[in-house]
């Protein structure tokens, strides 16, 4: 069953979530075809994509498709499935991955599954894992149509490197200009070295960290354990850090391999976001903190004291 693969980047770097998709998309097809719409991007990093199992690469290259207007980008993927013969995309379960996919699914009349974290069971028929009610359940659910959309969630796949360099081909759509009525004026790019939604390893404070000020602390860990910065919702709202850290139900959701809330009660709000990470670290004074029984670790301590001593010890131990 062959299988298309929706790619996205970040300043002109495929990002890991669609590298992730590609492992996922070549263990169900071994010629799994990728799909990059837009002009800011270099061949070299399309060809890479066949180091973790892309067949081919076809590459959309028209700058109308460098803002990620989505109704252009579904009508570019449903051409494009329909043109290679695919009854299967597969996408990162991103900000822009997640639209694309309900937009696409519309056109295509689609099966659609989200947050996907295993491979299709299809002994009999199609099913596929998702986790659902923010990380805290699984459901199994069947995909009856002819074309079906999985919404890969990150981590959720190993990240594997087998294969080569794969051929970019240019891939030409007559693009429909009633596709391009919505309008993007402007756009906010998160900053930082590490960029949150794709960090392996994110620092995340709370009120108790006091204040703005004492945000250095943090952010020194962060460096030395090459992870990002985020923080609770009451922070963002306090305007102690910026409004793309918040993590939450009403923020970003994350799935970091590692999640260190330092000063943070774990209110279930924020629960919601951080439920698919690997390992949960909780450093918080009050040891009947709620967030202490989500953690796989936790350390009931004051932490001034105890953010400091860690930091110096991962760095000790470099």
């Amino acid at each position: 069953m062959s299988v298309l693969v929706f790619i996205e980047s970040s300043d002109k770097k495929v990002k890991k979530t669609s590298q992730e998709a590609v492992s996922f998309a070549a263990a169900i097809d071994k010629n799994a075809v990728a799909i990059y719409l837009g002009s800011d991007i270099t061949t070299e990093e399309l060809e890479a994509l066949g180091k973790f199992g892309a067949g081919k690469v076809l590459h959309v290259n028209n700058d109308k498709l460098n803002q990620g207007v989505i109704p252009a980008y579904a009508t570019v993927i449903s051409e494009a499935m329909r043109k290679t013969d695919s009854k299967i995309l597969v996408l990162a379960n991103s900000s822009l991955g997640a639209p694309v996919a309900a937009r696409t699914a519309v056109k295509l009349n689609a099966s659609l599954a989200s947050n996907v974290t295993e491979l299709p069971d299809t002994s009999t028929g199609f099913r596929v894992k998702r986790s659902i009610y923010t990380g805290k359940a699984f459901a199994v659910t069947e995909l009856n149509n002819e074309y079906k959309i999985l919404a890969i969630r990150k981590n959720a796949v190993q990240l594997t490197e087998s294969g080569s360099k794969a051929p970019v081909e240019t891939f030409s759509v007559d693009l429909n200009p009633a596709d391009f009525a919505l309008k993007i004026t402007g756009t906010d790019q998160a900053s930082g070295d590490v960029l949150l939604p794709e960090a392996e390893i994110v620092v995340s404070g709370g009120r108790g960290m006091k204040g703005p000020e004492n945000w250095g602390m943090l952010e020194e860990l962060a460096k030395e354990l090459g992870a990002a910065t985020a923080c609770s919702k009451p922070v963002s709202d306090m305007e102690w850090r910026p409004h793309h850290e918040h993590v939450g139900q009403t923020g970003l959701k994350v799935g970091p391999n590692l999640y260190i809330a330092i000063g943070i009660s774990g209110a279930i709000q924020h629960l919601a976001g951080v439920n698919s990470s690997k390992v949960i670290v909780v450093i918080n004074k009050d040891p009947e903190a709620p967030f202490f029984k989500a953690a796989d670790y936790g350390i009931a301590g004051d932490a001034f004291e105890v953010v400091p001593k860690l930091t110096e010890a991962i760095r000790a131990s470099k």
